[in-house]
């Protein structure tokens, strides 16, 4: 009966992100940097600086850098270590210049999607700031109540989706690297993670925040380093390794160490679905954390939170597929033909750095993950309370810490696929609320980018919670 379920789950897994999905998706992408104006330019020019730059006066919870690492700890996770390696495996060296060109025109959908999280945002009585997907379908699309349905549509899978991806999945990561590291069962873990999780989450989204701001920049840095130090060993391998990307991105042939390109059909396919799942533009779920933050206008946060995808994508991602390339195309005894496990090929471009390099990947996971947890507790409860109200986020809080503790005794295959299914059934809403509302991000953008100090002419209204 289980293994009956488990298939049909699996089947439906491979129809939801199948080609459809990635166009629509990578289509988006496209389509927004156009409407945008090639918005990636003020993203990467301004919304850097801005995301350092505290605007206390400006009407919020958290400040704009406390929701970008927000957001950037539940967006940088195992899918940028291990994921990478995944679509290298799967789609060959080729997979990494998808993976790369999806972070680059998805800065515009992130862009985008966080532009109407925070113009269509709310304010509860006790000063709580809501914000995303769900309140821009229902507040700013005009035809009612199909904007309504689709807001509750998103919060549902939202809020489902936070068990799977944003906990069970990343906790069962830490317990795994933990007991084939140290030795600790991963029952042990489970425990310790849960309570770590709840001291952070039963304080809010400040309390989450300050977290994050801490934890973000220091394992960005840790494991950015760490990269670097392996790019070092390898840098004779650097320049033939980018051209490699390059041509196996178009055309199937084989390079050192056992690498080999399938085409452009392979290498496009898992290098965009696993950038897509990397940095989670068009999902709709960084524009949660967004519509907390202190700002004036929508576009001056809306480029603070596409930084996060330039971030996640456009350097962490590259970092990984660079460090794998170059490694195996270094050292012939790893034959990455052979290698399906992205993990493995991850594992063994670090054992190059002696004895730290073990430690650099297995804190670079441990931290990945843990922040993953925190950022996602943030979206989901943000998620049930639209849909099931205030009353239920405390028993939302206990659950979420239940499944943290329970993970890693789980087995989690299906729970995987669910979380695939959820996570592209949470982007369908958020893409077509992005889509409909081209034109308002087209005009907000338009009037607010050339003064982005600006003060928005919308109050943001208060509502009953």
């Amino acid at each position: 009966m289980f293994e009956s379920i488990s298939n049909a789950i699996y089947a439906i897994d491979d129809v939801i992100w199948g080609w459809w999905i990635i166009i629509l998706l990578f289509g988006t992408h496209v389509f927004m940097t156009f409407r945008t104006g090639f918005i990636q330019w003020k993203s990467i020019s301004k919304g850097i600086k801005l995301s350092v730059t505290r605007d206390p006066e400006a009407e919020g919870e958290v400040s704009n850098f406390g929701a970008l690492t927000t957001a950037l700890a539940a967006t940088i996770g195992t899918g940028n270590i291990v994921g990478v390696g995944t679509a290298i495996a799967l789609g060959g060296p080729g997979a990494v210049l998808w993976c790369w060109l999806s972070g680059v025109f998805g800065i515009a959908t992130k862009y985008s999607e966080s532009l109407i999280a925070v113009k269509y945002r709310v304010k509860t009585k006790d000063g709580r700031m809501q914000g995303g997907a769900m309140y821009a379908l229902s507040r700013g699309l005009k035809w009612q109540p199909f904007g309504k349905i689709l807001g509750l549509i998103f919060a549902i899978f939202a809020g489902f989706a936070s068990f799977g991806i944003g906990c069970a999945t990343q906790v069962n990561a830490i317990a795994n690297i933990v007991e084939e590291n140290v030795g600790i069962p991963g029952w042990i873990i489970g425990i310790v993670i849960a309570v770590l999780t709840a001291i952070v989450i039963f304080g809010g989204i400040k309390s989450i925040a300050n977290v994050c701001e801490k934890l973000v920049p220091f394992m960005a840095i840790f494991y950015v380093l760490g990269c670097l130090i392996i790019l070092g060993i390898n840098y004779d391998y650097i320049i033939p390794a980018i051209k490699t990307i390059c041509t196996l991105a178009f055309t199937p042939g084989a390079a050192a160490g056992g690498l080999v390109g399938t085409g452009i059909m392979a290498a496009m396919r898992f290098g965009v679905a696993r950038g897509l799942f990397s940095n989670e533009s068009g999902m709709g779920s960084a524009p949660i954390a967004a519509a907390a933050a202190q700002t004036r206008n929508p576009v001056r946060q809306a480029l603070v939170s596409s930084t996060g995808t330039f971030w996640d994508t456009v350097v962490v991602c590259l970092m990984s597929g660079l460090v794998i390339v170059t490694s195996v195309m270094k050292n012939p005894n790893i034959n990455a033909d052979e290698i399906e496990d992205g993990g493995v090929l991850t594992t063994l471009a670090f054992q190059q750095i002696p004895y730290l390099g073990p430690i650099i990947l297995t804190l670079g996971i441990i931290c990945f993950a843990y922040s993953t947890v925190l950022g996602w507790a943030y979206y989901g409860e943000r998620a049930v309370e639209y849909f099931a109200g205030k009353k239920v986020i405390y028993v939302y809080r206990t659950l979420y810490i239940l499944v943290a503790a329970i993970a890693p005794i789980v087995a989690l295959d299906v729970v995987w696929a669910l979380a695939d299914i959820l996570n592209a059934l949470m982007a369908v809403p958020n893409l077509i609320a992005v889509l409909l509302l081209s034109n308002v991000i087209a005009s907000e953008t338009k009037k607010y980018i050339n003064d982005l100090d600006a003060w928005s002419e919308e109050p943001v209204p208060v509502i009953d919670d």
